[in-house]
């Protein structure tokens, strides 16, 4: 997986040592930091682009995040591509989980999710809830999900 800066820089350590070295640099600037992991999707024709973040957020102090863009050719249908975002969401913050306990640091999965009945992706707001919460993991979704439906969908190719 290939992860880059908001600024464009290339992350070239596994993500997981990058986002340790964040958490360590910050705490020690005196920070107190909260996580927040989100993806968003856009469909152009026959391809999917993605864009998982992982933002960063300073108390009190901004922020910055790290972004992993990626496409798919399968054709999705809104449901499964709703969970689909939620499911790379977990993969990641499965990934780091130990990291946040280890630091003490605050982490949220944001789906991309309206709570809303009359939006069209709230028909996949109980299954990603279920998925989200039975893995343990804190969540938001629409409006409060910022990480996704903000952050991640500034920056989808």
């Amino acid at each position: 997986m290939r992860w880059r800066t908001f600024k464009g820089d290339s992350i070239t350590l596994p993500i997981k040592t990058a986002v340790e070295q964040a958490i360590v640099r910050e705490t020690k600037a005196g920070y107190k930091l909260k996580v927040c992991i989100g993806t968003d999707s856009q469909v152009h024709g026959a391809h999917t682009d993605f864009a998982t973040v992982i933002v960063f957020l300073r108390e009190k102090h901004g922020g910055f995040m790290f972004i992993h863009n990626e496409r798919s050719h399968h054709p999705f249908s809104l449901k499964e591509r709703m969970l689909t975002e939620v499911a790379m969401s977990i993969e990641i913050a499965y990934e780091l989980c130990d990291l946040f306990t280890t630091y003490d640091v605050d982490m949220e999965v944001h789906a991309d999710i309206n709570t809303n009945p009359q939006f069209k992706s709230n028909e996949a707001l109980r299954e990603a809830t279920g998925y989200i919460l039975g893995m343990g993991f804190a969540f938001k979704a629409k409006p409060e999900a910022f990480a996704s439906s903000c952050c991640a969908d500034k920056v989808i190719n």
